[in-house]
């Protein structure tokens, strides 16, 4: 099942890169919401969940970006969430880069394991790797494999110089996922930089909070101000990295990951993909369907029939935070008969209504909203990027931006095969039915 913190977790630091003070509080969340950071210090609070689709390319760090809320360098903190398996979790931060604290993750892990954790009643979405997925480049490389029933990580380092002098300059490390095995054996491991390296880096505006307290700089002959914790201390943060960045597929993952001399970057992109062939797996019939709805159960919750329910089945359900659904599309659709009925396109529109009906789902299967309608208020931001033809299979995606007793406001999109088709922002008035 889901989990969440049992209580407010506190804690306050200099951001490695910005240099700046930060105070950072992790609350409990409802199960669905997802690990969401909330940026107190900008105007309205806007919110960004740690998601593969809101990871954004940054030089050294890992980044969530949805508009104005922007975080970085929240790797070490989603590492220790992801270990502990806590699901949902409110972080409020008063500005855009998580605290620094030791360098590494121990900090995080114990302050949060102290606090506890509770189960919500809502199972935990999960994904099992079936055939190898790879992302490549240059020398770097992931690769996952299909798992035994747990997460299993393998690194290899490899900063060898021409020379030959560069220390540990080859590692391998790998570990299997417990929070027993990544308090004692991941999360100490600090950060760390190649002396040739600093210069560049002040020069691009980072690096200003680093410190010999939470940063080692290697030089050729080791650390130049401090004593490694393992002789292969630089693969094993490797790993946390590769941990906090996995952590934004939102998933319980088994598999096998093996890394080679990858970063962030290359992190990014594995999730990315992981992501995709999940869909692609949900859309093919072949992913799990616990946590979905057939159509008897949609019939139950939409007041919509034929020929105007433009959705076929619920195939994930993220407590009230999100949903997907699919909506199989064929020539016999009644609206292709005087819509371009030579070269049928579904109409835009009704893409729209799918969307709104999705919405109608996520917010209607609330206690309290039992015997009402969802009655479409406004629509904003709509973008038509594509055509839907017979033959196609609409996935339709629904995330909660905001949910009040008498409102909601959604973000959706449409997609076929992979391919954003429309996207839209729908607000909603709740009435009795």
């Amino acid at each position: 099942m889901q989990r969440t913190v049992k209580s407010a977790v506190e804690y306050r630091g200099t951001g490695l890169h910005s240099g700046k003070e930060i105070k950072l509080v992790v609350r409990p969340a409802e199960a669905g919401t997802g690990v969401q950071f909330v940026r107190t210090d900008l105007e309205e609070h806007p919110a960004v969940r740690a998601h593969g689709s809101n990871m954004k390319a940054r030089q050294r760090r890992t980044c969530i970006q949805d508009g104005r809320a922007e975080v970085y360098t929240c790797e070490h903190l989603l590492a220790a969430m992801f270990a502990l398996g806590i699901d949902n979790a409110q972080v409020e931060i008063d500005g855009e880069e998580v605290p620094g604290l030791d360098g590494a993750s121990l900090e995080f892990f114990r302050a949060l394991r102290d606090a506890g954790t509770v189960e919500t009643r809502s199972p935990r979405p999960s994904y099992a790797v079936k055939s190898p997925i790879y992302v490549r480049e240059g020398s770097a490389s992931i690769v996952a494999l299909p798992g035994t029933g747990k997460l299993t990580v393998e690194y290899h380092l490899d900063y060898q110089q021409k020379n030959g002098t560069s220390p540990g300059a080859k590692q391998i490390v790998a570990f299997e996922l417990t929070p027993e095995n990544f308090e004692r054996d991941i999360a100490p491991a600090r950060t760390f930089v190649m002396e040739h390296e600093v210069e560049a880096l002040r020069a691009a505006g980072l690096g200003k909070g680093a410190t010999p307290q939470n940063t080692l700089v290697m030089g050729p002959n080791g650390p130049q101000a401090n004593t490694l914790r393992w002789d292969d201390e630089l693969a094993r943060h490797k790993i946390l990295d590769l941990i906090g960045d996995i952590a934004n597929c939102g998933l319980d993952l088994d598999c096998h990951i093996i890394a080679t001399r990858s970063g962030h970057g290359l992190n990014m992109a594995l999730v990315q993909r992981i992501l995709e062939e999940r869909e692609r797996e949900q859309e093919q019939g072949e992913g799990p369907t616990e946590t979905g709805l057939d159509i008897r159960q949609i019939l139950k919750l939409l007041p919509h029939r034929y020929p105007f329910l433009l959705i076929d089945r619920v195939i994930e359900l993220d407590g009230f935070q999100r949903a997907v659904a699919i909506k199989n599309v064929t020539i016999n659709e009644p609206f292709f008969q005087g819509h371009w009925p030579e070269q049928p396109i579904m109409p835009g529109v009704l893409q729209l209504e799918a969307m709104a009906q999705l919405a109608g789902v996520l917010l209607l299967r609330k206690l309290e909203n039992t015997g009402k309608l969802a009655v479409l208020w406004s629509i904003d931001k709509v973008k038509m990027r594509g055509a839907v033809v017979p033959g196609d299979q609409l996935r339709i995606e629904v995330e909660t931006l905001r949910a009040k007793p008498q409102l909601g406001h959604v973000r959706a999109r449409t997609k076929v095969a992979g391919r954003l088709v429309a996207e839209a922002e729908l607000k909603f008035t709740l009435v009795d039915a």
